[in-house]
């Protein structure tokens, strides 16, 4: 079945792209400025072999030795990259394709990377951000890109004050503020990986409450994201999503750590406000899977974690080494402080092995496993020729959603 809303290509090597299109865009990078939130700590941890049992040791002797709980819901860390350099990366990228290059930074809950590398390159990098969406039971990430100039930090108060204000959280507000970003005709709203069960309350559920928020809130989306990270029959479920809901679908590479993202869009579009009509008017889309999303996810979520948890000498004080970007209130009545004013070394030495272990599992060498192992579902096809899409029926969508919802929140 072809697509009518979105035109997908798939990159078996670098090549020129000049021929397709004369623009690059890359969305959706996280630079220093993005707090990630480390709450899904325990859920990870128990999963891993070996970590799990030393997880587990030191959260018991915790609670022995405190009386309470190890409490992540105000931990967060920080990417190790300055956006200006992220700004670079993504550039170089997209011109090594013979393209000019459009770069939208969108940090979480935070717009300083694009004002940043605006006022210190001379570039411009639309103003953007990934807002946090509480929704009911769950919540989603939004791509809110290209706020005006002269209005950002007002705009960005305003998502921010629903996000962390759980009294003012309802539907009718959530409407106000997706109304108000629609009124500005050269935003662009995306729903980030929105098959990601980010909230952790399964799988079911997510899709469950993804469906709910897209009959709710779904006038005021303009695109689905398929996104660098996340595995290949997932982003090919959103591509199916999207079709189903009359959307295009556009990229969002996701970097956390030092390589360019690993999808981009291309377009005939000149500047980012054409860009933004091309999704949001016309409704279409060109997206591109470069060569290395056909790499195994895994071998390269690892090489991530790696570079994320690297020394960086070079960096300014307090953020070379990974436990200077990582925060925890430790309970000593300071508040949320970097773990390297209590660890001297890198912390227990069973951590500092896990994350040796982390880094050689992410190394080029190890990646021969990684694609031994992939699930044929996720092998990403040499061709969009050779994928067969099956778009859903939206009636069935919106059926199954508003009985599993009604279920699901009943008394």
């Amino acid at each position: 079945m072809s697509l009518k809303r979105t035109k997908l290509n798939i990159l078996p090597k670098r090549t020129s792209l000049r021929g397709r299109a004369k623009t690059g865009v890359s969305l959706h990078c996280h630079t220093q400025f993005s707090r990630e939130m480390l709450d899904f700590v325990p859920y990870y941890a128990s999963k891993l072999p070996i970590i799990s049992f030393f997880w587990h040791r030191e959260r018991d002797n915790y609670q022995a030795r405190s009386g309470k709980k190890i409490d992540f819901s105000d931990a967060f860390w920080s990417p190790p990259l300055p956006p200006e350099t992220v700004f670079k990366a993504e550039k170089e990228q997209i011109e090594s394709v013979d393209l000019d290059a459009i770069v939208s930074l969108s940090d979480h809950d935070c717009i300083d990377a694009n004002i940043t590398v605006n006022e210190k390159t001379g570039k411009h990098s639309p103003i953007s951000l990934e807002w946090t969406v509480p929704f009911e039971y769950g919540f989603f990430h939004v791509g809110v890109h290209n706020l005006p100039k002269d209005r950002s930090r007002e705009i960005t108060d305003q998502l921010l004050d629903y996000t962390f204000t759980p009294e003012i959280q309802n539907n009718s507000r959530l409407n106000e503020l997706f109304a108000m970003l629609n009124e500005d005709a050269e935003i662009l709203v995306v729903l980030n990986h929105p098959l990601w069960d980010i909230e952790l309350v399964g799988k079911e559920k997510h899709e469950t409450l993804l469906s709910h928020f897209l009959i709710k809130m779904g006038t005021w989306i303009h695109a689905l994201e398929i996104n660098g990270f996340r595995s290949w029959s997932e982003n090919k479920a959103v591509i199916e999503l999207a079709e189903a809901f009359d959307m295009p679908v556009v990229t969002g590479g996701d970097r956390h750590g030092c390589r360019p993202n690993t999808v981009i869009n291309v377009t005939e579009s000149r500047t980012f406000e054409e860009f933004v009509e091309e999704v949001r008017v016309d409704k279409h889309s060109e997206i591109v899977l470069m060569p290395e999303y056909r790499l195994p996810l895994h071998s390269r979520q690892l090489q991530s974690f790696s570079e994320i948890l690297t020394y960086y000498p070079e960096f300014s004080e307090g953020r070379e080494r990974w436990f200077d970007r990582v925060h925890y209130d430790v309970g000593d009545g300071h508040g949320v402080r970097p773990l390297s004013v209590h660890w001297k070394h890198g912390g227990p030495r069973w951590l500092r092995m896990a994350i040796w272990t982390l880094g050689f599992l992410g190394s080029p060498s190890m990646r021969p496993i990684f694609t031994l192992a992939r699930r044929a579902k996720d092998k990403v096809p040499s061709s969009p020729a050779k994928i067969r899409f099956e778009i859903p029926e939206l009636e069935g969508i919106e059926n199954a959603a508003a009985a599993e919802f009604s279920s699901d929140t009943s008394p």
